[in-house]
């Protein structure tokens, strides 16, 4: 549970260096560390107790005293440094810093000339036109801070599904540990899968349920226990997010589990249904009259209604009901058909880790095939090649043809703002994936944004859109772009779609998803990893896929090494 809370901490201290104005070095390296730790499959207070501060600098990125810094937070639960570089400001600064559209800078002419030190002052002076008359900040900033405040306060109290996942199974491990537990599955919207989560449920079934609801309500993951009963307790967790625990008779999960999962419009419709046949369905079961006929599975559940088991990511009452009756259910995309992974980094421009370590961790995912994509030149801040750089890196790949797993040559080309490539043709016809994207210039008009990306895919080296809609979920809403017309052209010129799988991207979303398999674009299921921990958010792209509807023969990278070339090829003939 370490592992994001000290990423963040990481990266606040690069962004109160920063305006501190301390040396460039020293910002990058807290950011360079905080990527590693993101991206970092172990725990880092497991690598910390089986091996010391030793084991911490053989983390990419972590030297000596931002080892020290992690031992210190481990240990005593704050870092010293991060402390003293917040006392510096107010306690309202640092939530200031995080608004989309303000950034470190702003909010410190802000707190410095108009003592400005929360988001109720900065509403209040946006309101009365205040901060309008400091330099530097026009109409255009105004219109994109105010935006920037409304995305926080519509993502307060949600999390990204990977923060919930580590948690859920944080817990889920404790309670399996506490006394016989018979079945136990985070529900709620975490198992829908959607990308950002409220809170948690956790069901369970036991025969010592005060055991495990007392247990539970002792962990050290709790912060503070707001209910405890003999089969329910309510804590707020360390993250503030709320969990609820239930134990429930095996003869009761099946119906506990589809009530618990939700969503609310799903189960609506389903009682609507079970109405309509005469049945009750609760959270106890399926009933006809006082007589419980199902209840113990899902599997009954649903066959009590005369449906097919539906998947917990389609339960959002779009159709899925449906597509039961009629048996349309699409036979959802599942982890195990992803052969290989089209957008990786390495530390030839901003990754952590070599081509040879991104190739062998992929060869240990079981994949069949990895393409290294590393920034192009405009990317400075993510350390982008230069064409000469990018073509003595596609030699360097060629010679690392790695035994078991295909390394693809490719480059993430960016896409300026006047809808040309960052790379000539002649230099992109090296490659044998091209992933182009936008890094700058997210403020366009609809019309211009639009025109920009359709311009790139006309380029006939152009595979692949990455993160189309370039939000960042929580951090900066997507830019405007007709994404129908996006798709229509798309389609015309045999350009994929990328689904990238970061959990602070998911983008495509899931009804995206749906729309581009509705103009038959194959979607590209990527990670977009900048270290060889990154490559499980893979996971998070098709649990995104599942609940956009998409079936194996609509992902690029379901494909076998062979017809994946073949697809990637066939737009330059």
């Amino acid at each position: 549970m370490e592992n994001s809370e000290i990423a963040r901490i990481f990266l606040e201290i690069s962004e109160l260096l920063e305006l501190k104005g301390e040396n460039t070095f020293k910002i990058r390296a807290y950011q360079k560390a905080a990527r590693s730790i993101e991206g970092l499959s172990l725990d880092l207070d497991q690598v910390y107790k089986e091996g010391g501060i030793k084991a911490l600098k053989e983390i990419p990125g972590i030297g000596e005293s931002l080892a020290e810094k992690i031992e210190e937070k481990i240990t005593t639960g704050k870092v010293k440094k991060h402390q003293q570089l917040i006392r510096r400001f107010s306690p309202g600064f640092i939530e200031l810093m995080d608004i989309p559209g303000l950034g470190p800078k702003t909010a410190m002419k802000l707190f410095k000339e108009e003592k400005i030190n929360s988001i109720a002052k900065l509403k209040k002076a946006i309101k009365s036109g205040k901060i309008k008359d400091l330099p530097g900040i026009k109409d255009k900033k105004v219109q994109n801070i105010s935006a920037g405040i409304k995305l926080k306060e519509k993502a307060k109290g949600r999390f990204l599904i990977s923060e919930a996942t580590e948690y859920a199974a944080a817990i889920v491990k404790k309670l399996e540990k506490m006394g016989p537990v018979k079945k136990i599955v985070p529900a709620g919207s975490l198992r829908r899968q959607k990308e950002t989560i409220g809170d948690l449920d956790i069901l369970v079934t036991s025969e010592k349920a005060e055991k495990i609801t007392a247990g539970f309500a002792d962990l050290a993951l709790v912060s503070r226990v707001l209910a405890k009963g003999p089969t329910r307790s309510s804590a707020i967790l360390k993250n503030n997010m709320q969990c609820d625990l239930r134990v429930v008779k095996p003869s009761e999960y099946g119906a506990a589990l589809h009530y618990f999962t939700g969503s609310q419009q799903h189960a609506i419709a389903i009682r609507q249904l079970a109405r309509t046949m005469g049945l009750k369905v609760s959270e106890y079961g399926v009933f006809k009259g006082k007589k419980r006929i199902a209840g113990r599975t899902e599997e009954e559940v649903f066959g009590a209604l005369g449906l097919k088991y539906i998947p917990p990511e389609l339960r959002e009452n779009r159709g899925e009901l449906e597509a039961a009756q009629n048996g349309k259910l699409p036979i959802l995309v599942e982890l195990e058909d992803i052969r290989g992974d089209l957008h990786c980094h390495s530390d030839r421009s901003d990754g952590s880790n070599t081509i040879a370590e991104m190739a062998a961790a992929g060869r240990e995912m079981g994949y069949e095939y990895m393409a290294i994509t590393d920034h192009s030149v405009s990317t400075r801040i993510a350390g982008g090649q230069t064409e000469k750089e990018f073509l003595k890196e596609m030699s360097a790949i060629e010679k690392l043809r790695t035994k078991g797993i295909k390394i693809l040559k490719g480059v993430e080309v960016d896409i300026l703002p006047d809808g040309s490539l960052d790379f000539r043709d002649f230099v992109l016809k090296e490659a044998d994936v091209v992933i182009a994207a936008i890094h700058s210039r997210f403020k366009m008009s609809k019309k211009d944004m639009t025109k920009r990306i359709l311009s790139a895919m006309d380029n006939k080296y152009v595979n692949i859109i990455a993160h189309p809609t370039g939000r960042l979920i929580n951090e900066r809403a997507p830019y405007e772009i007709d994404m129908e017309e996006i798709f229509r052209v798309a389609a015309q010129t045999g350009t994929f779609m990328e689904l990238n799988s970061h959990p602070s991207r998911l983008d495509l979303n899931d009804t995206h998803c749906r729309q581009a398999a509705r103009h038959k674009i194959l979607v590209s299921i990527n990670t977009d990893s900048h270290n060889i921990g990154g490559l499980a958010n893979i996971r998070f792209g098709v649990s995104t896929a599942r609940r956009g509807w998409l079936e194996k023969k609509d992902v690029l990278n379901s494909l076998p090494y062979a017809g994946l070339l073949k697809k990637l090829y066939q737009k330059r003939r």
